[in-house]
């Protein structure tokens, strides 16, 4: 039996593999995007003058995020012309999504949200961000599955959040850092700082781009049994594309509708947030029945391939179902979608609420994003030494505890107002546990996973655990206005509570005691 130091030699070893080192760089790719679209836009709106609502509205366009498993089968599927002889699949894809990244951020970057109607025009690049964004992580993930047997794959996962979060601080605390040494400031906004600030985010992808081009296509471990034609692929991107244009036409057809009806709820009622949230719930429903009508009326006609859709969409959900069974199974799905829930909601607002708390960007950065990212990566560790030694679920238990009990410390500073100390408090206090309960997540996720189909259902967990936070995140700054801030934090944190139960009732099912 190998020597505990031997063990450790092995797996600092492990960091220096190529596929591992890899992983970091597309980490750091990842992680560039995200908070591009939450926080450091959050800022750059609120200085340009932009009430609470609409700025948090933004943050909708990372639901991309929750709907990535819509298209990961077609990028699994679909070859990119030229570029896919040229390089492989992965590495194919992998280009196309971050040069479109790059061009997304580009894109906002040109926009100056003061002018009129320019908040159209940068919610739609927001939202092309998002979608680029996601897809470069769906093919990461399939990029990281492939590249490397089992005895890699934790490495490569730790490897991978370590870039992910040096990405995250490089968009996070760098651009808030660079965009106020550029002039522009709370008390005085300036849209040239912002613009250069963004583009400057935009060429740091090309480190992921540099990636791209120096590293080796993995193989392809699982190979369909079918063989497909180009006019296949075509047919099948076709049902997509359609889909999607239904989805949008709904909600540009409902906009005038919606806006009468969300103001009529509201004078009714008497707050905006509810309102709001019922009207948006009727439109992306009455979107989403549409489109499963056009798709049913579709699989009618030739541009339906009853086997190509069978395995790109069907297979991977039907095998889910069949190992743990429907109760089961449905039981496990509104887990992952709600464990997260408290953490995210609280965090759409965050930076907002710190800003009106009195602190400057400098403060924001090196407290908020530069400290609190050691800590997050503290947690991870810790995270994960705890689920070594005493079981995943038993971390899942603590790690939705301290969420709750971490963010009701959040009330303290919002009545403390703008006191470092406690901010320093509340962010080792908040970040650690959020390192630490993710850490045990993506652990859970992994078990939950079918390496026959790790590509697409992965995508599909990854998904559902954003989409309700993100959807009730965006609504946050009306409930901040309707609540107040520290009613807010107590929402949010009471939001984490059912999780708890949710626990209890998985871990009495024999397949996850530990």
């Amino acid at each position: 039996m190998p020597s505990q130091s031997s063990s450790w030699q092995q797996s600092l070893k492990a960091f220096l593999h190529p596929r591992v080192a890899t992983m970091f760089f597309y980490g750091f790719s990842a992680g560039i995007p995200l908070l591009l679209i939450f926080s450091s836009l959050s800022l750059w709106l609120r200085e340009a003058g932009i009430d609470r609502s609409t700025v948090t509205y933004f943050s909708w366009a990372a639901l991309a995020y929750s709907f990535k498993f819509l298209w990961a089968p077609l990028i699994d599927r679909l070859p990119v012309p030229a570029l896919t002889r040229w390089l492989g699949r992965r590495r194919a894809w992998l280009l196309v999504a971050q040069l479109a990244v790059a061009a997304a951020i580009f894109s906002i970057s040109l926009v100056d949200p003061t002018q009129p109607g320019a908040l159209n025009l940068m919610a739609f690049a927001v939202v092309l961000l998002g979608f680029t964004a996601a897809t470069q992580d769906v093919v990461i993930d399939a990029y990281r599955i492939e590249s490397a047997g089992a005895e890699l794959q934790a490495m490569m996962s730790s490897s991978y959040i370590a870039g992910y979060r040096i990405g995250m601080l490089t968009s996070g605390a760098g651009s808030l850092v660079l965009a106020s040494w550029l002039g522009s400031t709370s008390e005085s906004y300036r849209y040239a700082a912002w613009q250069n600030t963004y583009a400057l985010m935009a060429l740091t992808m090309l480190v992921g781009v540099i990636t791209t081009l120096i590293i080796r296509e993995p193989a392809n471990p699982r190979p369909s049994n079918a063989h497909y034609s180009s006019r296949q692929y075509l047919k099948f991107l076709t049902l997509f594309v359609a889909g999607i244009a239904a989805f949008v036409t709904v909600y540009v057809l409902t906009a005038g509708a919606a806006s009468a009806l969300r103001q009529t709820l509201t004078d009714a009622m008497n707050n905006g947030a509810l309102s709001g949230l019922v009207v948006e719930t009727l439109r992306l429903a009455l979107a989403i029945t549409l489109v499963a009508a056009l798709l049913k009326t579709l699989s009618l006609t030739p541009l339906y391939d009853k086997q190509l859709v069978q395995e790109s969409y069907l297979d991977p959900v039907k095998d889910f179902f069949q190992r743990y069974g429907k109760r089961l199974a449905l039981l496990l799905l509104v887990f992952v979608g709600f464990y997260r829930v408290s953490d995210i909601v609280l965090g759409v607002i965050s930076n907002v609420f710190f800003e009106d708390m009195g602190f400057t960007k400098t403060e924001i950065a090196g407290v908020v994003k530069t400290f609190g990212l050691f800590m997050t990566i503290a947690g991870g560790f810790l995270g994960g030494l705890l689920a070594m030694r005493h079981g995943v679920i038993r971390v899942l238990y603590l790690g939705a505890f301290l969420t709750v009990a971490t963010n009701l410390l959040f009330l303290w500073l919002a009545y403390a107002g703008h006191d470092i100390r406690i901010l320093y408090a509340v962010i080792s206090a908040d970040n650690l546990t959020a390192g630490l309960a993710s850490a045990a997540f993506v652990a859970f996720l992994s078990q939950l996973t079918n390496v026959s189909f790790t590509a697409v259902q992965y995508a599909i967990f990854s998904s559902l655990m954003t989409l309700l936070p993100k959807t009730i995140g965006g609504y946050s700054g009306s409930m901040v206005d309707n609540l107040g801030y520290p009613g807010f934090f107590l929402l949010a944190s009471l939001m984490g509570v059912p999780v708890l139960g949710l626990i209890y009732l998985i871990q009495r099912h024999s397949a996850f005691k530990d």
